[in-house]
């Protein structure tokens, strides 16, 4: 197998183009999948592997089409050699699709690099695949982009939540009555939490968010213990929910009944985040599920944290991340079909 060296796409046109070589994208998904070398799924042993093409054929059409495999050459503990068959697929997000790598790669091109988002319907239009299809594909992508927030936040850090949902005025009166409880404000929507560490001046501001149960004092102080270092600078509004992390962080805050912005204390970073999180939700994807909507905020925060790459690094990124990681259409729809987004 040798990695064609042609200019990678830096456009989507482009990178359509590029990819309509199918051993030039297998290459490349090889290439950013096994950077140090293809690993068997199996044994775990690097680089001893056999390559080759194979044919089937099509039941219903008769027609045969390549299969790019590779086969184990470790030997096991037995002396006995592994020969597991498997392919650049196999224990990714790509496992058991049918759907060709040139139109896996055009979605992550896709989802990575829109502002807003794509929808399935649109990414369906565009690949002529169906529209489960690319719902399933688009969140199975999702959890590529899901990096987890592993690294925690330093230096000045602003923490907010917020609410997503459809507005009370918009339902009928029967619906609101039974789901707008009490003030009414976020009740019948799901809050989100977020913290964005600012720009230092060498590297720029990124963001860590997570859907929450309720915007209570042990969720909050929760999640900002867990995802932001101790002896930060804190900066918040006056919620009671974050009362009490003076002990641990230099936390300051602003009455937004009085003023917004105080010198340096203020929110206004992670509320612009947010202001892109809706814009997507409301814009793009119209109708998010609750059970869902962790991917769509991960989908956002992915895109926030790299909007200084290019479209190729962001691509680049996605399609490195896809070890490990599978979301099947059961487990995708296990507790209800949702609408589709």
């Amino acid at each position: 197998m040798e990695t064609q060296s042609l200019p990678q796409p830096r456009t989507l046109i482009e990178a359509v183009r590029y990819f309509a070589d199918a051993e030039r994208t297998h290459d490349l998904a090889v290439k950013l999948r096994w950077p140090d070398g293809v690993c068997c799924p199996a044994c775990g042993v690097v680089g001893e592997v056999r390559y080759f093409v194979a044919t089937s054929k099509n039941r219903k059409t008769g027609k045969e089409t390549p299969r790019r495999l590779f086969e184990c050459k470790a030997k096991k503990d037995g002396g006995k050699p592994c020969k597991r068959q498997f392919t650049v697929k196999t224990g990714s997000i790509f496992e058991d699709s049918a759907l060709p790598l040139d139109i896996w790669f055009v979605a992550i091109w896709s989802v990575a690099n829109c502002k807003n988002g794509i929808s399935s319907y649109e990414l369906a239009r565009a690949t002529g695949i169906t529209q489960k299809s690319a719902w399933h594909v688009l969140h199975r992508i999702r959890i590529a982009m899901d990096a987890g927030g592993l690294t925690k936040l330093g230096g000045t850090v602003e923490a907010d939540e917020t609410y997503v949902g459809g507005h009370a005025k918009n339902m009928h009166a029967k619906v609101r009555k039974q789901r707008v409880i009490g003030r009414g404000a976020g009740d019948h929507k799901m809050p989100v939490m977020g913290m964005m560490q600012r720009t230092d001046g060498t590297i720029p501001s990124r963001v860590i968010a997570r859907v929450i149960k309720g915007a209570t004092a042990k969720s909050v102080q929760g999640l900002v213990r867990k995802h932001v270092e101790p002896g930060s600078a804190l900066m918040t509004d006056a919620a009671a929910a974050y009362l009490g992390l003076s002990a641990d962080y230099i936390h300051q805050s602003v009455n937004h009944a009085d003023e917004y912005v105080r010198g340096n204390v203020h929110s206004n970073g992670i509320e612009n985040f947010w202001s892109l999180l809706k814009r997507a939700v409301k814009g793009t994807y119209v109708s998010v599920d609750p059970l869902h909507l962790q991917a769509y905020v991960g989908e956002q925060v992915f895109r926030f944290n790299e909007r200084k790459g290019t479209d190729l690094t962001r691509f680049r990124s996605v399609l490195g991340s896809v070890s490990g990681k599978r979301l099947t259409w059961k487990d995708l729809t296990n507790h209800a079909l949702s609408a589709a987004a």
